[in-house]
């Protein structure tokens, strides 16, 4: 009795009671272990997962492999993943836990997976209208003209089947991800939500390269060079986004882009942009002087890349006191708040070699409402990065 008192509907499954769901299932916290359990459903096959964790059919949720677009059963995924997590404990059993909407789907999506309700995957029809709906949004949003979310989320759901409000903001999200993913920019208000469906990936990228003049009316309306209004350097401070850890994605064949879709390359080459946000910089560090009480070091604050032009490996040459030079690099864009930026091999060399002095300032929204983070020192060691290029020669480096 005390059992079905203590999962009962009447108390929260995460909250108190020191049962296994408040101890055990909370402790669930790697997408990769969820990941390398949707990888072995995969790979045995439902009915031989199923009986080698001891779990029967979901009979209500399901949750996608991001790597095959496969439904899994949830519960029994969860029970597995646990096990990958925490071997030592070995997997969860069927009575170790409840399954359904308030303990295995909640889990699950706040690891970022897709949950899906038995009998309610999106449709390829559907995905295609959202993706669609979507680059509507996408396209107001980059020539700044005012729509309304909610209306436009209502709008949308008259198409689907019976989908809610917080399912379409989620595919949204997942639209958004696959976007920052092959580096296109995205709705601010939409924050990539990774793990999605293959469907929709493929869909994306086939919206792309059949409307091709419409995303590059997108980006070009993106890195519109626009000065901001009003310059009010002291609350433009933000932290910068974190790191989030997602299970890696391998669905056949990357997409490519032709180059000019490529917008974190159009963002960085793009030279009247970098060369404004390089100057608001540079007003921005002078405020700073003069309101830490610095205004002796005015002066001696240089706009390098500007006298000098590229290559120092950083644009801006200012001061943390008379004795300690704050070298600052510049990147600019127009996108949000975690769009992706190009670092070059000389500017990541010298955040190594000068550690704490090297300083990269990292402005977004720069012709709407500009606002910036600061990244210092080190930059290898706070962003992930991924090599695009490389030096062709013929010699052979040995050992």
């Amino acid at each position: 009795m005390a059992a079905n008192i203590l999962w009962s509907s009447t108390r929260p499954p995460f909250q108190g009671g020191g049962g296994v769901l408040a101890s055990k299932l909370v402790r669930l916290r790697s997408p990769n272990a969820v990941q390398q359990a949707l990888d072995e459903f995969t790979k045995l096959g439902r009915t031989a997962f199923l009986e080698r964790y001891g779990f029967g059919k979901s009979r209500d949720y399901l949750v996608r492999n991001p790597r095959t677009g496969d439904l899994c059963d949830s519960k029994a995924v969860v029970g597995a993943a646990y096990g990958f997590e925490h071997p030592e404990e070995g997997p969860l059993k069927p009575a170790d836990f409840s399954g359904g909407e308030a303990t295995v789907v909640p889990k699950l999506q706040a690891l970022g997976f897709e949950v899906v309700k038995v009998g309610e995957d999106w449709s390829s029809e559907e995905v295609h209208a959202t993706v669609a709906a979507y680059f509507e949004m996408l396209a107001l949003e980059a020539s700044q003209q005012p729509y309304n979310k909610s209306d436009r989320n209502s709008q949308l759901r008259q198409t689907l089947r019976g989908r809610s409000k917080a399912s379409v903001e989620m595919k949204h999200q997942n639209v958004s991800a696959v976007l920052a993913g092959i580096g296109l920019p995205f709705i601010p208000g939409y924050k990539p939500r990774g793990n999605t469906q293959l469907l929709l990936r493929q869909q994306i990228q086939k919206f792309v390269l059949d409307h091709a003049d419409l995303v590059q009316k997108i980006v070009d309306a993106l890195e519109e060079v626009k000065a901001p209004d009003a310059k009010v350097f002291s609350a433009t401070l933000v932290t910068p986004p974190p790191i989030e850890t997602v299970a890696k994605v391998e669905s056949g064949p990357r997409a490519r882009l032709p180059r000019k879709l490529d917008y974190a390359a159009r963002d960085e080459n793009n030279r009247k942009l970098g060369r404004a946000g390089e100057q608001w910089a540079l007003e921005y560090e002078q405020h700073r002087l003069f309101q830490e009480g610095l205004g002796e070091l005015f002066s001696r604050v240089d706009w390098v890349s500007d006298r000098l032009g590229d290559g120092a490996g950083y644009d801006i040459l200012s001061f943390d006191s008379a004795s300690e030079p704050r070298y600052i690099e510049v990147k600019t864009t127009n996108g949000a708040h975690a769009s992706s930026f190009i670092i070059s091999r000389n500017e990541l060399d010298f955040s190594r070699e000068v550690d704490d002095a090297f300083c990269l300032y990292r402005l977004f929204q720069f012709r709407d409402a500009p606002a910036m983070y600061v990244l210092r020192g080190d930059i290898s060691k706070q962003l992930h990065l991924e090599p695009l290029d490389y030096r062709a020669s013929f010699k052979k480096l040995v050992a």
